[in-house]
């Protein structure tokens, strides 16, 4: 009787056991494990990540997330993404995380979990000096490109359900619109507009109003709070260390603004 219950107890133990090994079995452990993390980056956002002349990923992002995967200490694998493609392809395990300057809003917090900040970026409606635009109350007036499912077309629909929004595929496309002609204004990244009156200087990028500011978090799939801690101290470790001030300066100009904590 007493052997049966103390073979009894050791199958149990064995799988309390085995269970909790599958429990800590998290993407963090997988990664170190592998070696190999899958990093979704932007494609079409310059200057956070766009391709070179010889068609090599570069970018604040980029550089960012190779300190990211140097620090972890294993090999990095770009997978591109555009902004509607962020998190399905967490959700469906095609990335690990990204670093692709998304925006945090309560929707995309009820599908995955975001890191602390790492960049400040506001987002905001640009045109020509010749419209008088001052809020999304007057976009039904004029045509605003803007990315599908980015957090400005999102946030344009949400203050004007009414704004005459031209929905483009990705962040280029929804430049091109613009650059075009073909819509009056275009919403985005206060930075992306810079960068874009620089390489379009033709085109004016006057500031109409500003939707919001919009720091820039990486993401990981809900659950992953393992990777999520660490990546939070990669992130607090680099602010202090200044290597994140100097990736401001070098992409975009200007030194690092005090970010929010999350």
């Amino acid at each position: 009787m007493v052997m049966r219950m103390v073979r009894a107890m050791a199958v149990a133990v064995a799988m309390v056991l085995g269970l909790s090994g599958q429990a800590f079995a998290d993407k963090f452990e997988d990664v170190t494990t592998k070696g190999v993390i899958r990093i979704g980056i932007p494609a079409d956002l310059p200057p956070f990540g766009f391709q070179n002349a010889n068609r090599e990923p570069v970018g604040f992002d980029i550089d960012l997330a190779n300190m990211l995967a140097a620090s972890l200490g294993v090999k990095v694998e770009f997978v591109p993404l555009t902004g509607a493609n962020r998190i399905p392809f967490l959700l469906t395990d095609k990335v690990d995380m990204t670093v692709s300057l998304m925006g945090l809003t309560p929707q995309r917090a009820k599908q995955v979990w975001f890191s602390a900040p790492y960049a400040s970026t506001s987002l905001a409606v640009f045109g020509p000096k010749s419209i008088a635009v001052t809020s999304a109350a007057e976009l039904k007036d004029y045509k605003v490109s803007a990315a599908k499912g980015n957090t400005e077309e999102t946030s344009l629909t949400e203050m004007n359900p009414k704004a005459n929004i031209l929905r483009m595929e990705n962040d280029a496309a929804a430049a091109a619109a613009y650059l075009s002609g073909q819509a009056d204004l275009f919403a985005c990244s206060s930075f992306i507009a810079v960068e874009l009156g620089k390489q379009n200087t033709a085109k004016e990028f006057d500031l109409k109003f500003v939707i919001r500011p919009s720091p820039g978090h990486m993401a990981v799939r809900q659950g992953e709070s393992r990777m999520l801690e660490w990546i939070n101290s990669f992130i607090f470790f680099n602010k202090i260390n200044g290597e994140l001030n100097k990736l401001h300066i070098k992409w975009l100009g200007r030194p690092m603004d005090p970010l929010p904590t999350l």
